[in-house]
């Protein structure tokens, strides 16, 4: 019996749905399953087959999603960020680009024998590395801080750099088909990057001038700026052929560096529009390749992925090093780390289509070969880095540090504290002006959600392997207890308790956040801001022989709060109960003690009166003599 349209529309739905969640599940990048669960639906099984279900909305389809993909990964290019990343993501960008491309189209051209335009267009396409690929895996090797942020930024830049060198590259080659002559074929492409320059400028500024003056409403501002930038994509290409793909990511890359332009939301929307779209058009694109098209490929595949990650990558990491102060197992490292993603893949199938349409034969090579290429580099890196960064020595050691969910006042005391013993803190706040007085204090901060996927790219947890929340937004506080908890482990993450809570509420509570609750003595967020008020602030305390636990209770009146104590193993332990603590007399503790204790004030204030008796007695004894 044949299979409805809306089945299979629905089945492409609940496939990509189950693949986002096995990639979570095992931490591997979304998108290797992606393309596995479309080759398992289309050629493998044969249930799914595009053209039969789409029809000749399968190409508008796919072009209108690469636009979005385009433009989203353009509004993460900030000029500002390449400038402030070090020397070594400065060069790597360009020089690696260069490499990359010319080595990949080399490689196709002579092993391959594709045609010089494709082979070209393939070495453009094949040098984008991107930030959903690279995130899981650093988060999963933990390399040193600095390889780490080496990677992740240039993903994060490559990311837009690579799809603007692939489009023009495909202008070129689109403008010298239609061309009989070169003048021609010049002025074809010419006008084509001038109308998407200048277009793509144009559309960028008026609708990052009207998200900045609030013209529209919020709720507008995520469908408002899609639908203009589709209406853009498309007017783009009417008036000049192919131009729209060029407009849409200068569009984005203008918007990223205007200022004052609230461009978050667009990328948090971003989140939601990837699982429906992007991820239903990577299994439509996978299910459309044929294992005879990759067979017939031959060895020659393997040759060309070689050539890449053996030749090209190394090349580039020792040639953009120059200069800085890697060792030879930092660089070794680098060389190792360049898995393909979300743009190549989107980007080859819609450039296939289009030349398929002009009558480039080996076109039709393009597709398989990227994909071969993104599942070989995702899956051979992924199971291999962390061994090779141990059997290196560029593993950081045990993560030992803190996320703090909240920049208040009572997190930036404790972040400030902790930071004193080299203890590796990011605070995590939605709220600018306490993200704000965090940057003054010199504290690592992250300004946003900590579980969208724009922090799982740019929320650097180098080092880092608990959760503290210390935050009054009780939604905020489960989503990110819920979603670090799968990360760091029910044993490294500490919630306080819900005090204004009331029994039935926390009846209803679910039983892994209860198990993180009771933190600091089972204090509540609005109890620790109370005694802040009050004057309290966070102390370090050295015990000693002579000065034990029992004598710092003491001092303070019983009035102190533990907050976390350093072992003889100088291991940090956050503090849940003060009751059962029986610190020994080299430990040390990370305190919140009243502003002085009463036996302290009692004693001052009875030396300030006897000070002030003397005072009158001298004042009585001089005035007889006056």
């Amino acid at each position: 019996m044949p299979i409805s349209t809306v089945l299979l529309l629905a089945t492409i739905g609940v496939l990509s749905l189950a693949c986002q969640w096995l990639a979570w599940r095992v931490r591997m990048p979304a998108i290797l399953f992606l393309l596995a669960g479309g080759l398992v639906a289309g050629p493998v099984t044969g249930v799914l087959v595009p053209e039969a279900v789409f029809g000749d909305l399968l190409f508008p389809v796919v072009s209108l999603a690469v636009a979005i993909i385009l433009f989203e990964g353009s509004l993460t290019l900030r000029f500002e960020e390449i400038r402030g990343h070090g020397k070594m993501v400065r060069n790597l960008v360009p020089v690696g680009s260069v490499v990359a491309c010319i080595t990949g189209t080399l490689a196709a051209r002579w092993v391959l024998d594709l045609s010089w335009q494709v082979s070209l267009l393939f070495g453009a396409i094949s040098i984008v590395t991107g930030p959903t690929v690279i995130a899981p895996l650093l988060r999963s090797v933990r390399p040193k801080a600095k390889l780490a942020n080496t990677l992740r930024w240039e993903g994060i830049i490559i990311d837009p750099v690579g799809a603007l060198l692939a489009v023009l590259v495909f202008e070129g080659i689109v403008s010298w088909g239609q061309g009989n002559v070169f003048e021609h074929a010049l002025v074809l492409f010419g006008k084509t990057v001038l109308v998407g320059l200048l277009v793509g400028a144009v559309a960028g500024y008026l609708n990052g001038l009207v998200l900045r003056k609030h013209w529209i409403p919020q709720y507008l501002h995520n469908a408002g700026t899609l639908t203009f930038m589709l209406g853009v994509y498309a007017f783009s290409n009417e008036v000049a052929h192919e131009s729209g793909l060029l407009t849409v990511t200068i569009m984005g890359i203008w918007m990223a560096n205007m200022k004052q332009v609230p461009i978050e939301s667009i990328l948090e929307f971003k989140e939601s529009l990837s699982v429906l779209l992007i991820s239903a058009l990577f299994i439509i694109l996978a299910a459309r390749v044929e294992f005879n098209a990759i067979a017939d490929l031959g060895w020659g595949l393997v040759v060309v992925i070689g050539a890449l990650v053996l030749v090209a990558r190394p090349l580039s990491i020792f040639l953009s090093a120059i200069g800085t102060d890697l060792t030879l197992k930092d660089k070794l490292f680098l060389s190792w780390i360049a898995p393909r993603g979300i743009v190549a893949a989107a980007v080859s199938a819609l450039f296939a289509f289009q030349l398929q349409r002009l009558g480039y034969d080996s076109a039709s090579a393009l597709v398989p070969l990227v994909i071969m290429l993104i599942i070989a580099t995702v899956t051979l890196q992924s199971l291999t880095a962390r061994p090779l960064a141990h059997l290196l020595g560029v593993a950081e050691p045990a993560a030992y540090g803190y996320l703090i969910l909240g920049a208040n006042p009572v997190a930036r005391m404790i972040a400030q504290a902790l930071r004193k013993h080299e203890v590796p803190v990011t605070l995590a706040d939605t709220n600018w002006e306490n993200v704000r007085q965090a940057r003054m204090a010199n504290l690592s901060v992250y300004f946003g959600n900590p579980v969208s996927e724009h922090a799982a790219t740019h929320l650097d947890l180098t080092g880092i392997g608990n959760l503290l929340v210390v935050s009054p937004y009780k939604h905020m506080n489960s989503l990110a207890t819920y979603h670090f908890l799968d990360w760091f482990g029910s044993q490294h993450v500490f919630t306080l308790s819900e005090g204004d809570q009331d029994q039935n509420a926390r009846h209803q509570t679910a039983e892994k956040i209860q198990l993180t609750r009771g933190l600091f003595d089972g204090v509540s967020y609005a109890k620790l801001a109370s005694l802040v008020s009050q004057g309290y602030s966070v102390r370090t305390t050295q015990l000693s022989e002579t000065f034990d636990y029992e004598a710092f209770l003491e001092t303070y009146q019983h009035q102190a709060l533990v907050l976390f104590v350093f072992d003889s193993k100088d291991r940090i332990v956050p503090v849940r109960q003060m009751d059962g603590l029986k610190p020994e007399d080299d430990w040390l503790l990370i305190s919140l003690v009243p502003p002085q204790a009463p036996k302290e004030r009692k004693e001052k204030e009875k030396e300030k009166d006897k000070d002030t008796e003397k005072d009158a007695q001298a004042g009585e004894a001089q005035a007889p003599a006056n």
